[in-house]
C-alpha cells in the first residue's frame, strides 16, 4: 500500500518533472506531427499510453535538453507564465502557427498537508492533450514552404535572462483562428493549452 500511496502525492520537484516531461514530448509531437524535421529522424517511444515520436537529431536534442532545463528551473521556482511554440515560414518571414501552453502554478506553502492526485488521472489528462496535437493535422492549413521554430518562455518580471536566452517580441499571428485544447493539473501546475494559426487569404 505504501508504494501505491507515495504516487499520489505531489511534491513540487515532482510537479515540476511531469510538467517538463509534457513539454518534452509536446514538443517533438509538434514539430513531428507539423513536419518541421524528416520523418526519419524521429524515433517512436511509449509514453502516457500512447506511442510518441521524439527526434534523434542530436542538435535539436541538444538544443531542446537546454531549454527544458532552463524551464525546470523556473518551473520550480514558480517564474513561468506560458510556453509558446512558434512556427514561422522560412522564406516569407510569417508566423504561421503558435502553440501555447499557459502555466499556472500554486507552491505549496510550509507545513501544508501533501497534495494528491492519482497518477493514472495525471497521466489521462496529458494523454487527452498529446491526442488532440496529433489530431490537430485534420484542421491546420498545410504549411506552404520549409518552416522554423522558435521556444518562447514567458517568466515573472523580475528574472534575470541566462547569457544563451534572448528577449523576444510575443511573434503574434495577424489575421488568425484560434482553438482551445484540453489541460491538466497535477495541484501544483496547471497548463492549458490552445493552438492559433493563419487563416489563409485566399
Amino acid at each position: 500500500m505504501q508504494a501505491v500511496a507515495t504516487k499520489t502525492n505531489i511534491s513540487l520537484k515532482g510537479s515540476t518533472e511531469i510538467v517538463t516531461e509534457f513539454f518534452s514530448y509536446s514538443i517533438n509531437t509538434i514539430l513531428f506531427q507539423r513536419g518541421l524535421y524528416p520523418s526519419e529522424s524521429f524515433t517512436r517511444v511509449a509514453k502516457y499510453g500512447l506511442p510518441i515520436l521524439v527526434t534523434n537529431d542530436q542538435s535539436l536534442k541538444d538544443y531542446l535538453d537546454n531549454v527544458l532545463k532552463q524551464l525546470s528551473e523556473w518551473l520550480l521556482s514558480g517564474d513561468v507564465q506560458k510556453l509558446v511554440l512558434v512556427i514561422t515560414d522560412i522564406v516569407t518571414k510569417e508566423v504561421l502557427e503558435r502553440w501555447v501552453f499557459d502555466v499556472t502554478t500554486d507552491i505549496p506553502k510550509e507545513g501544508e498537508t501533501p497534495r494528491q492526485k492519482p497518477e493514472k488521472e495525471i497521466t489521462n489528462e496529458i494523454q487527452a492533450i498529446i491526442r488532440q496535437i496529433t489530431a490537430s493535422v485534420t484542421f491546420l492549413p498545410l504549411l506552404p514552404n520549409a518552416c522554423t521554430f522558435d521556444l518562447l518562455v514567458y517568466t515573472s518580471k523580475d528574472l534575470a535572462v541566462p547569457q544563451k536566452w534572448e528577449e523576444s517580441d510575443p511573434k503574434f499571428i495577424t489575421n488568425s483562428q484560434q482553438v482551445k485544447l484540453r489541460s491538466f493539473t497535477t495541484t501544483i501546475h496547471k497548463v492549458e493549452s490552445m493552438v492559433a494559426y493563419k487563416i489563409s487569404n485566399d
